[in-house]
């Protein structure tokens, strides 16, 4: 295997740069940590690369000048679409001559912390979900034994007023079947066939369009060569309106309403206990108030809901759906933004959840 096979299956980012610093090379990890191409900055001078901050540069000189490794830890990385983050730096410049005077390792500070994140809120889906289906079973059993000992009822009764009650019975009893039916989620697994994101995406646009009319400030921001994913289009397309919704409904107050779809691959991204070499990334942003940070750590729990008038099943019907087709759904609060990040494995084969 070549050194760069080596490097381009790795998760810690590496760029190479010669003595003028100019990119010689990046690895996929590099690519999305930095939210740079190699096309774009391959032969170019290190400045070009615009996500670090003017203190890079210098410490690639002072690293050739001195001769000996640097570690900088805490960079602060300015990304598109207003996105952030840190990354620490190890910059180690190489003695023998040759192509490449220095090698830079790039490592997300936060990393661990997310996947360890991440895995516990997989387990808690997981958790949550196999109380719901537990609850269920003890809930729809004795519901379906009120509902025909009510119409049994209905059918004794000689007084048609006496009727009335029974029909409430009958009827509450369907409401409350409607409403664990709506706990489980989809009945079904994803019936999975490549599918265009993107032809999901617009259509869930066209229903918000329809629903916030011309108010609101709706903004598409498109990678075109995002390749097909494996996934049921009927209920993505229910797991992304779900999240445009709550959207909607938390820009309501605003005097100006926004809201941002944004797609984008990323490159060796690890989903639990799982590291895909390529997802799909869609990111949901609205301009609203933000999350409670009372909410936030049960957002996707069943019936937690921050309006008085929500059923606090939309955010985990989604997440269960994303999960169903081995991906995970994400929540990035503060006032003024509120971005949901779905992302779905992009490999031909993956191991589908239960």
């Amino acid at each position: 295997m070549q050194d760069a096979d080596v490097l381009d299956n790795i998760s810690t980012g590496v760029l190479c740069l010669d003595k003028a610093l100019r990119v010689r090379y990046l690895n996929p990890a590099a690519e999305a940590q930095l939210a740079i191409s190699t096309a774009r900055v391959c032969g170019l001078h290190a400045r070009h690369i615009d996500s670090l901050p003017p203190v890079w540069l210098t410490t690639l000189e002072q690293a050739l000048r001195e001769k000996h490794p640097i570690v900088r830890r805490g960079v602060e990385l300015v990304l598109p679409a207003g996105a952030y983050g840190q990354v620490d730096l190890v910059i180690t410049p190489l003695h023998e001559e040759g192509p490449v005077a220095l090698v830079v390792e790039v490592q997300a500070v936060d990393r661990l912390q997310r996947i360890s994140r991440e895995e516990s809120l997989l387990n808690a889906q997981e958790a949550t979900h196999s109380l719901v289906r537990g609850l269920a079973h003890e809930i729809k059993n004795p519901l379906g034994g009120v509902r025909g000992a009510a119409q049994l009822l209905a059918r004794a009764l000689p007084d048609g007023e006496l009727g009335e009650y029974t029909e409430i019975i009958i009827r509450e009893a369907d409401r409350l079947r409607d409403l664990v039916d709506r706990l489980l989620g989809p009945k079904v697994q994803p019936q999975l066939e490549p599918l265009n994101v993107h032809e999901v995406l617009e259509h869930v646009c066209r229903l918000v369009r329809a629903e916030a009319g011309p108010a609101l400030a709706l903004t598409r921001d498109y990678d075109p060569s995002l390749p097909d994913i494996l996934g049921d289009r009927t209920q993505l397309v229910q797991a992304v309106l779900n999240i445009a919704r709550n959207a909607l409904q938390a820009t309501s107050e605003q005097v100006v309403r926004e809201l941002a779809i944004i797609s984008r691959s990323q490159r060796q991204f690890t989903i639990g206990n799982r590291r895909h070499r390529l997802v799909c990334r869609v990111d949901i942003v609205d301009n609203g108030p933000g999350i409670p940070e009372e909410l936030r750590h049960s957002l996707f729990v069943p019936m937690i809901s921050g309006r008085a008038d929500g059923s606090g099943l939309g955010l985990a019907i989604s997440q269960s759906i994303v999960n169903r087709h081995g991906g995970l759904l994400t929540c990035d609060s503060r006032p003024g933004e509120t971005r949901f990040s779905l992302y779905l494995p992009l490999e031909e084969s993956y191991a589908q959840a239960p």
